[in-house]
């Protein structure tokens, strides 16, 4: 567990959000098609000062890369444990 993974909300669907230094962290293990990508396309729409968002997954989501390049977002994978993809999302402009 991060250090501050701690102070954890979860939302309406089960997704997990907190803060760290390296940006604002949501937890997609374990929802069910199409709740990951739900959730992180609304926490990027609904926050628009939002510079960062790593994002913890089950699977690389095929289906999210074209809704952020909509939307002006890159996507870049990072480092995880074995068994999770875990992505940095960052605005392009």
């Amino acid at each position: 567990m991060g250090l501050h993974e701690e102070a954890a909300v979860s939302d309406e669907r089960g997704a997990r959000q907190w803060s760290e230094p390296d940006g604002e962290h949501i937890d997609v293990r374990g929802l069910p098609p199409p709740q990951p990508l739900v959730a992180i396309l609304q926490l990027i729409d609904a926050t628009p000062t939002l510079r960062v968002l790593i994002v913890h997954h089950d699977r690389d989501p095929m289906l999210l890369y074209p809704e952020l390049a909509e939307r002006g977002w890159a996507a870049e994978r990072v480092a995880a444990p074995a068994g999770e993809v875990r992505l940095r999302l960052q605005p392009l402009a």
